[in-house]
């Protein structure tokens, strides 16, 4: 069939075209997209930071209704509204242990840009084009497997969730499924992105009661303020940001920390700001940028953990569906970091998220424009 899409054939940029889109196989579904989230990761993959096979369609926080669906398909059904996600195998260890995001061939999946049998579903002019996390979520179809969809119920405000099936996943996942910190205990964000933002959410449900948002953009700690964080810090004002974090913990340093700036430095800052036998966890995509750290004595010393977590370390056929709940009953407020953009105004959704204008840019490809 053909669909509309934005193409990228160079590095960093964008043209909404005209392609073709083949049917969905056995364990795929065919999802009209309502609207797609504009994500760090997609920026990472459009500059090639992340080295995407080009050409591609980026874009995976998709949301939308499955229209067709294959033959091995049984979790789905036509007209089923879904929040699309990161793909995984099912077949390796890691999948077959409820640890997706682990997956053997994640990699492959997310930044390869084909299927998990080694194809790919968009075509231009007869040529392969990539399909970004299984999804190439910018165009107005996609077809992903089903293990990529998750389903949501029909009343649930579809384009406010995107994020859900990456940013939001990741943030509040490296809380609630990867720190799982104390009522009571204290946790910083470095970055307060979507990411970030959902960080702070996830550690206000967790109870903790100290709740740290660094960043430098002055709009983005006051949304932090109004949805969870009982300090924030302007990176940008202070000279020892670990240490004003240790001022704010009656000087032994936070219990919990989460990078999701994806500036590499904020790494040393996430653990430097610890205290004895903290957790941190590194959140964001840097590409292939790197920094040093003095492991020994950043850890060993003070008996602290450094992890990397992917999505959060999640399962999303049932992470999801949980943060649907929270964000029904008002503990999850992702809808208050979300401005909605044109499909056409793609170039300028993804300026804003650069210059953090706009905390979430949601592309609105259906009908019912914001």
């Amino acid at each position: 069939m053909k669909v509309k899409a934005a193409v990228t054939t160079k590095p960093g940029e964008l043209s909404i075209q005209t392609i073709d889109l083949d049917d969905p196989k056995p364990s795929e579904v065919l999802v009209k997209v309502e609207a797609c989230g504009v994500c760090h990761t997609d920026s990472a993959g459009l500059y090639q930071f992340i080295p995407v096979t080009l050409p591609a369609v980026f874009g995976h926080e998709a949301v939308g209704i499955v229209e067709k669906k294959g033959s091995a398909v049984d979790s789905l059904e036509v007209g089923d509204h879904v929040i699309m996600t990161y793909p995984s195998c099912g077949t390796c260890d890691c999948c077959k242990s409820n640890h997706p995001y682990a997956c053997d061939i994640k990699n492959d999946l997310f930044f390869n840009g084909s299927y998990k049998d080694g194809s790919k579903r968009f075509k231009l002019k007869k040529k392969s084009v990539s399909s970004f996390f299984g999804q190439g979520g910018f165009a107005d179809h996609v077809v992903v497997d089903a293990r990529n969809a998750v389903k949501v119920d029909k009343d649930v405000d579809l384009p406010a969730l995107c994020s859900l099936g990456c940013g939001v996943q990741t943030g509040a996942g490296s809380v609630l499924n990867g720190l799982k910190p104390e009522p009571g205990s204290s946790l910083v964000v470095f970055g307060c992105g979507a990411v970030g933002i959902s960080a702070i959410m996830a550690a206000k449900i967790a109870g903790c009661s100290k709740i740290i948002a660094v960043d430098v953009v002055p709009e983005r700690l006051k949304l932090c303020k109004k949805v969870g964080a009982t300090d924030t810090i302007n990176a940008k004002r202070v000279k020892d940001v670990c240490q004003a974090i240790r001022d704010l913990t009656g000087g032994r340093g936070a219990n919990y920390s989460v990078e999701c700036s994806g500036i590499p430095e904020q790494t040393i800052n996430a653990v430097e700001c610890l205290d004895v036998l903290g957790k941190a966890v590194v959140a964001s995509v840097t590409g292939e940028a790197t920094v040093d750290i003095a492991l020994e004595p950043m850890l060993m010393n003070p008996s602290r953990t450094l992890m990397g977590l992917v999505e959060g370390g999640s399962n999303p056929q049932t992470f999801i569906p949980q943060l649907v709940q929270f964000y029904k009953e008002g503990k999850l407020p992702v809808d208050k970091m979300v401005k909605y953009y044109k499909f056409e105004d793609i170039e300028q959704a993804f300026e804003d998220s650069k210059t953090g204008k706009t905390i979430k840019p949601v592309l609105l490809m259906g009908k019912g424009k914001k």
